[in-house]
């Protein structure tokens, strides 16, 4: 038998209460028991970036974080960018731009790049590489992801 714990978290803005299994890893716990499969699972061991979500604000490996590890914690997942039904300005920009290839990586960039723009609203390129660092794009759509960042700050002013 599994030990589980109960654990407070909030969730694109949704506050909820949960039991996880102490084992389960913060993306286990969005994909299999919350339903939110915008967070990819790729590598599993934090090489790759697909699966980047926020936590207080921070991007991080949802796949090398164990759920109770968050315990009282806001996590943002690609599905909290869009709100009332409409994609958020960076999303826009990533269609724009032409920057979804085949869409995998995507989710783990667009949160790498909406933290960027939290913490930085008028990024250089080098300061989106540097954000991007820790998400790998199989297509090699650097070009267009990093225009994407940079077309999203420029209409954000």
């Amino acid at each position: 038998m599994n030990e589980t714990m109960q654990i407070q978290l909030t969730i694109n803005g949704r506050a909820r209460s949960l039991d996880v299994e102490v084992n389960h890893t913060l993306l286990d716990v969005l994909r299999d028991d919350i339903g939110l499969t915008g967070t990819k699972e790729c590598c599993v061991v934090g090489e790759c970036g697909a699966c980047t979500v926020l936590v207080d604000g921070l991007p991080m490996n949802s796949c090398l974080m164990l759920a109770v590890e968050v315990d009282g914690a806001m996590i943002t997942t690609v599905e909290g960018l869009a709100s009332d039904g409409r994609l958020s300005q960076l999303q826009e920009a990533f269609l724009d731009e032409g920057a979804a290839q085949c869409g995998f990586c995507i989710p783990g960039q667009l949160m790498s790049a909406h933290a960027l723009l939290q913490r930085n609203p008028h990024p250089t390129l080098e300061d989106v590489n540097e954000a991007l660092a820790g998400n790998l794009c199989r297509c090699a759509g650097y070009q267009q992801i990093a225009a994407a960042i940079l077309t999203s700050a420029e209409e954000a002013t």
